[in-house]
């Protein structure tokens, strides 16, 4: 990943990170830029050996957002985050947002 090394040796441990306002996950709690980073900074004291960010809740029923949306949700998180030293995955389905989550420091 990157210029980055994991021991695949063991079982890693990944934390979810969702902030969508409707997450059927977390119910929502993370939909804040300083929420999220709380929550991501325990996950990694709490053991994550990384962790993963959706910006776009895919719970049934729910409606889907554009790309430029999703972008704002998750963009600044994984800017904020790339100093925490874990490895930080996007899950989406756009193309533009894997692209832009690279680029500011996804894996």
């Amino acid at each position: 990943m990157k210029d980055r090394e994991m021991d695949v040796s063991r079982s890693l441990l990944m934390g979810i990170l969702n902030v969508t306002p409707d997450s059927f996950y977390d119910g929502g709690h993370h939909d804040s830029l300083s929420a999220a980073c709380k929550r991501a900074e325990a996950m990694v004291a709490e053991g994550a050996d990384l962790i993963d960010i959706g910006g776009e809740s895919t719970r049934p029923g729910s409606e889907g957002i554009s790309e430029p949306e999703e972008r704002r949700r998750v963009v600044p998180l994984i800017r904020e985050l790339s100093s925490l030293g874990v490895p930080l995955s996007i899950d989406t389905s756009k193309p533009g947002v894997a692209e832009a989550a690279l680029e500011a420091g996804a894996v």
